[in-house]
């Protein structure tokens, strides 16, 4: 029977570190996860507003196709100096590329930024906003355990009209291969049915890790998949851009970048089936792949099988992680 991992959080793929890094004054934060001496990776972007970094040296055909670490943070386009304070710390411990004998390590950092400039924070940071100090705290504060809601990148998100967060699942399949996934939820969509307490992800639920709700006790109109607009207008969410899901899954299989863009792409059926609605023009939407283990596949025909199933566990994951942040930000 599966069943997650001992830690229930991203981290129980061994070597992938996490840090958050929170701003109260602000309201917003980062999270990074830290890939030890690197990481084969890749992006997915679904989104209609995405804001991101170096997503391109992840792109199958590019040379690197790998990672030293990922950022998700808030702040929209600020927050991309997020990961300038991420590359500066990693570069200091000597983790990244050394092209030449006594020049910097240069770490390949990709990063992905969430819109929580409208919350009550004081946004007010002239030319100092706080995203490269809060990027160099985030490495400095990750371990293996961390915490989950309101917290780093979520710190200032929404979901539709409840709060956003942070959230982290793991799934063991078995024969040592293990699946994680850490999110940052801030969507347009809602997390929660129409009855306003049933999350969309609660068929995909284990060992009740967001309230044991279950499924919904009563009919719902499902007819109309949009969250109460008129609200959503009232407070400016339904702009380009002010909204996205930020997501890192990773597996302990020894996958190529191309195999890690594949389990991605099948990774973002997790958003769809836990926010409705998903993938908006409002939204930026991206998922990272991370390939952060040895255990092999094998390289017969039955290794894309394999991939398959890899991608169809991140996605369950996805969605987990997703309820689990909606319900751990929204205490009742």
């Amino acid at each position: 029977m599966l069943h997650p991992g001992p830690r229930n959080l991203i981290t129980d793929i061994a070597g992938l570190t996490v840090g958050h890094a929170t701003d109260e004054k602000v309201c917003t934060g980062v999270t990074v996860v830290l890939c030890g001496e690197g990481c084969t990776a890749a992006v997915d972007v679904r989104g209609g507003g995405p804001g991101a970094r170096e997503t391109e040296a992840l792109a199958p055909e590019n040379l690197v196709g790998r990672a030293h670490a990922i950022v998700l943070a808030g702040g929209s386009v600020f927050g991309l100096g997020a990961a300038d304070g991420v590359t500066t710390a990693l570069s200091a411990q000597g983790t990244g590329l050394q092209l030449r004998r006594g020049s910097p390590a240069i770490p390949i950092v990709p990063a992905a930024v969430l819109h929580d400039l409208a919350n009550r924070g004081d946004k007010n940071w002239g030319l100092d906003p706080p995203y490269r100090e809060l990027g160099m705290r985030a490495v400095r504060a990750a371990g293996v355990d961390f915490v989950l809601g309101a917290t780093g990148a979520g710190r200032g998100a929404r979901a539709g009209l409840i709060n956003g967060g942070v959230g982290s699942t793991s799934l063991h399949l078995g024969d040592g291969l293990m699946v994680g996934v850490l999110v940052a939820l801030n969507s347009v969509g809602s997390a929660l049915m129409p009855d306003g307490k049933t999350y969309w992800a609660w068929a995909f639920e284990l060992q009740q890790e967001f309230g044991g709700g279950g499924p919904p006790q009563q009919a719902m109109d499902l007819s109309d998949p949009a969250p109460d607009e008129s609200r959503l207008l009232a407070i400016g969410r339904l702009q380009p851009g002010v909204n996205t899901t930020l997501a890192v899954v990773a597996c302990n299989a020894a996958l190529t970048t191309s195999e890690c863009k594949r389990v991605a792409m099948m990774a973002h059926d997790g958003i769809a089936r836990a926010v409705r609605p998903a993938h908006t023009p409002f939204d930026g939407d991206t998922v990272f792949a991370l390939s952060a283990g040895n255990a092999r596949l094998g390289s017969d025909i039955s290794r894309p099988a394999h991939i398959a199933r890899i991608g169809s566990a991140a996605a369950d994951c996805l969605a987990r992680a997703i309820g689990r942040a909606a319900h751990l930000s929204n205490p009742a």
